[in-house]
């Protein structure tokens, strides 16, 4: 890695408010110079950048060469725009805080943006550069905008005299390229080139975010932290788009299974009827013995038969009736003979309540507001207990008659 101390010539003359270079010169030209700056402090870690300016009310020196890039890129917001650019005093005054810098074994190197008409004669401009090439300073040029009063040659002429082992390069960027910072990735200014390259190719790879050859064009030897979270953030993307294919293809087969689901269903519905016939009738009868369960029985499987016979129509249908009138008359007298049944049994468990005197008494003397010593309540029980025997003798009468 080359070892380098930079100063780069920034052009924010009335120029740079052209258009024709995206959004325009000046705003193309501040992008070029931060992908710039953070290549060179990327590439090595002594290595150093500064910032002046070229036109406005003089040149000015924004930032001395330093590697801290917060700095470097701060002193770019809020420039001002006005007056001719001035590049012969800009190149001077670059040499000299190149001169005073902190590290003295850093090779020199200046980047000049001419992005405005070149006034100076060419005779002015190979004086300056044979005296960068004097005191070991490499020169870059980039040149945009108007190719007016023979500014690519003056400007070559320039690189030329100041050029040792082609350390210094040329870049000429026609209006309507595109943007400015992507034309310069392809040029020696960012590339490798042996001796006398700038010796950052691999940071502005880094930084344009294709190139170099790398895994999502981040080399993981310069700033493995950034080529680790984009890895990461790869793998993330992959499992969630294998996440949502999954469930798109698991909610494809419950829509194919969902159509043979309806079909079956509609097969419930008859079996529910049927079921709801066999239940209504049970209720109807309650097994009493095991004849009254067969008849239970088979009037259900009468009626199960019945449907079937009533669905598919025909013949079926008119030799039924008889049989299903009959199943009907049964089911209503075992009905009938059962609630007759459970009347006597009431019968009988009432007598049997109202013949235990001693169990009545102790319910009416329980009973709120009732006076068991009351003479119309004691008539009540006594008329209870004449009818009572009254019965009972009706009952032996008759014992005896069946018996003779």
């Amino acid at each position: 890695m080359v070892l380098e101390a930079t100063m780069i010539c920034v052009d924010n003359s009335e120029w740079t408010r052209n258009g024709d270079y995206s959004p325009n010169r000046f705003q193309a030209q501040q992008d070029a110079v931060s992908l710039i700056c953070g290549s060179k402090t990327q590439a090595n870690p002594e290595n150093t950048v500064g910032i002046l300016t070229m036109a406005g009310k003089g040149v000015r020196v924004l930032v001395t060469p330093t590697s801290d890039l917060g700095k470097i890129l701060g002193c770019m917001h809020g420039l001002e725009i006005g007056g001719e650019m001035n590049m012969t005093s800009g190149i001077q005054v670059a040499q000299l805080a190149l001169k005073h810098r902190q590290n003295k074994k850093q090779n020199q190197r200046i980047i000049v943006f001419a992005g405005s008409p070149v006034t100076y004669d060419k005779k002015v401009l190979e004086m300056i550069g044979k005296k960068l090439k004097k005191n070991s300073v490499s020169l870059d040029v980039i040149s945009f905008g108007e190719d007016d009063n023979g500014k690519p040659e003056k400007l070559e002429a320039l690189v030329n005299s100041v050029n040792t082992s082609d350390s210094s390069h040329i870049v000429h960027v026609p209006p309507g390229s595109n943007a400015l910072s992507d034309v310069l990735l392809s040029t020696p200014i960012f590339t490798e080139d042996g001796e006398g390259g700038s010796g950052f190719a691999a940071a502005a790879a880094a930084a344009s975010g294709g190139a170099g050859g790398y895994d999502f064009g981040v080399d993981p030897n310069l700033d493995p932290e950034l080529a680790l979270a984009l890895r990461v953030s790869m793998e993330e993307e992959r499992a969630r788009q294998e996440a949502a294919a999954k469930k798109a293809a698991e909610d494809g087969s419950k829509q194919e299974k969902g159509p043979e689901q309806s079909s079956s269903s509609k097969d419930i519905p008859m079996t529910d009827a049927s079921l709801s016939s066999t239940q209504e009738i049970d209720k109807g009868v309650e097994p009493m013995d095991e004849e009254t369960a067969l008849l239970q029985q088979a009037i259900a499987m009468s009626m199960s038969e019945s449907q079937p016979g009533q669905s598919s129509g025909g013949m079926a249908d008119n030799e039924m009736p008889d049989a299903i009138t009959v199943d009907q008359d049964l089911a209503h007298a075992l009905q009938m003979s059962v609630s007759n049944d459970n009347k006597k049994d009431l019968s009988a468990d009432v007598n049997k309540v109202v013949g235990d005197q001693s169990f009545l008494s102790s319910v009416i003397a329980s009973l709120p507001g009732v006076d068991p010593n009351d003479p119309s309540v004691k008539d009540l029980l006594a008329s209870m207990e004449e009818s009572k025997g009254k019965e009972n003798d009706k009952k032996s009468e008759g014992d005896d008659g069946d018996k003779q």
